[in-house]
C-alpha cells in the first residue's frame, strides 16, 4: 500500500524513530541528511510543552532540512494533549504523533506512554481529542501490548483509526518485555490484517536484510528504524537503499564516518551549549567508537575530557589508528 500523509506519498517508507535523549534536532538532521523518508521528533510530555518548559519546547525544534514535522505528543489527559496538539499546529507541525508505546517507568507510572494500552477506553477519548483539536493528520505509535496476556494491538489500532488516526507504527514488543527478547514481526501482521490504514513496523531492524525480512513476515506498510541508527546515522538510509534495489549500500569510508562523528559531536554543542552538550554528546561518542571496536578504557579516556577540543581530537587520532590498522592489514 502508498502511504499518503498529507501531500506526501511514499512505497515502503523507511523512518527515523523517536528515542527520547537520542533523536534530538543534531541527530535528525543527520540522519535526514544521510538519506530517510522522514524523521520524528523526540517524546515530548504534552503538560510540558503547555508549560512551556524548556526541555519540551527544545524537542518541539525543528528546522527546514529536517523535511516533514513530525512531532510526537505523550500525556494521559485528553484535553493537554489536544491543547499541545493545537500549539503545534499553529507552530508549524504537519504530523501530530501519538505516544502509546514509551515503556519507561517514569512514563508508564503516570498513565502515559504504553501505560494506556491498558485502557482502551480511555486511550480513545484521548485519541479522539488529538483528531478533533486540529486540521492535520494524526498517527500512533503504540506496542503489541501491556504483557503476553494482553496483547490488544489490533483491537486499539482499529478503534484508532474509526476514529481518524491515519498510521499506526507497531514495536513488535509489550511494555514489559521493554527491549528483551525478540520482536514479534509476525504479531505485528495481525495489527496490519485488523486495519484498513497504513502500517509501519518497528523492532529490531540491526541490518538490512532484518528490515526485508520484517515486511515480509508483517505485510506492513514501511519501516522504523529505532536503536540500529544510534551509533551509525547512515544506517537507514542503506536500508532504504536495500528496499529499493535490493542491493547493500557499503558503510561509509572510515573518514567519513569519522567526520560525522565530529560534525555531529561540534552539532551538540552548538544545540546544547558547551556544558549541556558535552555531558550530551557522551553517549553518542560512546557509542560512534564502540561501533568502531575501540576497547572500553580507550572510550572512557575519551569520555572523561572536559575540554571539547581535546575530545575530537581524542576521536580523530582512535579514527586514525583504526585506518592504519585496516590498511595494514590490507
Amino acid at each position: 500500500m502508498s502511504i499518503q500523509i498529507g501531500s506526501h506519498t511514499w512505497d515502503q517508507p523507511v523512518i527515523l524513530a523517536p528515542m527520547s535523549g537520542i533523536t534530538d534536532q543534531p541527530f535528525r538532521r543527520l540522519v535526514r541528511g544521510f538519506g530517510v523518508d522522514f524523521v520524528v521528533s523526540e517524546m515530548i510530555a504534552s503538560a510540558g510543552l503547555i508549560r512551556g518548559s524548556r526541555i519540551s519546547n527544545e524537542r518541539a525544534k525543528w528546522s527546514a532540512d529536517e523535511g516533514m514535522r513530525v512531532v510526537q505528543l505523550a500525556g494521559c489527559q485528553a484535553e493537554p494533549m489536544a491543547e499541545a496538539a493545537r500549539l503545534n499546529q499553529d507552530q508549524g507541525a504537519d504530523v501530530i504523533d501519538i505516544n502509546m508505546g514509551c515503556p519507561v517507568k517514569k512514563v508508564v507510572g503516570g498513565a502515559a506512554g504504553s501505560a494506556l494500552m491498558r485502557d482502551e477506553d480511555h486511550a480513545l477519548r484521548l485519541i479522539e481529542a488529538v483528531v478533533g483539536a486540529v486540521e492535520l493528520p494524526v498517527t500512533l505509535k503504540m506496542r503489541t501490548g501491556w504483557d503476553l496476556d494482553r496483547r490488544n494491538a489490533p483491537s486499539l489500532a482499529a478503534r484508532a483509526a474509526a476514529a481518524g488516526v491515519v498510521l499506526v507504527t507497531v514495536h513488535g514488543r509489550t511494555r514489559c518485555q521493554f527491549y528483551d527478547g525478540r520482536a514479534d514481526w509476525d504479531f505485528i501482521g495481525d495489527v496490519k490484517q485488523a486495519v484498513d490504514i497504513p502500517v509501519i513496523a518497528n523492532g529490531d531492524v540491526n541490518c538490512v536484510q532484518d528490515a526485508a525480512r520484517m515486511l515480509q513476515r508483517s505485510g506492513a506498510d514501511g519501516v522504523m528504524v529505532g536503536r540500529g541508527a544510534f551509533g551509525r546515522p547512515w544506517f537507514p538510509a542503506q536500508v532504504r537503499h536495500y528496499l529499493r534495489t535490493g542491493r547493500d549500500l557499503p558503510d561509509p569510508e572510515l573518514s567519513v564516518q569519522r567526520d560525522t562523528a565530529i560534525e555531529h559531536y561540534r552539532a551538540i554543542l552548538d544545540h546544547y551549549g558547551e556544558g549541556r552538550g558535552l555531558r550530551i554528546a557522551r553517549k553518542h561518542i560512546n557509542r560512534y567508537l564502540e561501533r568502531l571496536g575501540i576497547a572500553k578504557e580507550d572510550r572512557r579516556e575519551v569520555l572523561r575530557q572536559g575540554d571539547s577540543g581535546k575530545v575530537m581530537q581524542h576521536i580523530a587520532d582512535l579514527y586514525a589508528r583504526v585506518m592504519a590498522q585496516e590498511e595494514a592489514a590490507a
